[in-house]
């Protein structure tokens, strides 16, 4: 990462969008997403066999979630709320934020810059998180996935406009913090900066690729990025 890159990127700065599986905290590191997935791939056999057995393949439940709109609205429907249900229990067991996540939200709110988490995880998930741990006094808005309309999740820019409109911010001086390479796609559709959070090994590649314009191995870099830079007001 060049430190000039983050510095002059978050300078820039308004709104800063942090998703939330990744950046703030490890969502199913109590309850593994595999087991979700398999849970989602069940109701899905219920409702179509062959999609179920689609389903078994992967260890992502956002994938099944994906698949259900091509059994029909009522899988939509079920998934969705099976999903969600799984997501609120497993943030309750996900234990604490990622290190670096709370300072680069006091941070981010103590420099008067708005803040929203923009996540592909339901809205329920991550308002119990928040208050969970007491950082929704930091977080100005929380955007999950849209309902029943998992067309809309990242790599759609869906979710980032819709933060920008709520934050009041032009889309191009918000900028997402995100881990995956769907987080920076969304970001780059959306007009807005990106900041690409290289968590694991051989993430760094794929996230400049996608488009982020710096790289951080540790959010803590955030943080101090944002008790550096000039104040918003």
């Amino acid at each position: 990462m060049a430190a000039e890159s983050l510095t002059a990127t978050i300078a820039a700065t308004s709104g800063v969008l942090f998703d939330f599986d990744g950046p703030m905290c490890d969502v199913f590191a109590g309850h593994p997403a595999p087991e979700v997935a398999r849970e989602l791939a069940a109701i899905l056999s219920q409702i179509d066999a062959t999609f179920g057995e689609w389903a078994l393949e992967t260890d992502d439940p956002m994938e099944v979630l994906r698949l259900a709109p091509r059994v029909s609205e009522n899988a939509v429907h079920r998934i969705e709320e099976a999903l969600t249900s799984a997501e609120v229990s497993a943030v309750k067991a996900a234990g604490i934020p990622i290190t670096g996540a709370v300072d680069s939200l006091r941070a981010a709110h103590t420099s008067g810059r708005k803040v929203a988490i923009v996540s592909n995880n339901s809205a329920a998930c991550v308002r119990e998180f928040l208050a969970l741990h007491d950082l929704d006094r930091f977080v100005h808005q929380v955007i999950g996935r849209s309902p029943n309309r998992p067309d809309l999740m990242k790599p759609s820019p869906f979710s980032l406009e819709r933060a920008a409109k709520e934050l009041r911010a032009r889309a191009s001086t918000c900028t997402l913090i995100g881990d995956s390479t769907t987080d920076i796609e969304a970001a780059v559709r959306a007009g807005s900066m990106a900041i690409g959070f290289a968590n694991k090994p051989g993430k760094k590649e794929s996230l400049v690729a996608a488009g982020a314009g710096a790289i951080i191995t540790t959010m803590v870099s955030i943080a101090e990025a944002l008790q550096t830079a000039p104040p918003r007001i």
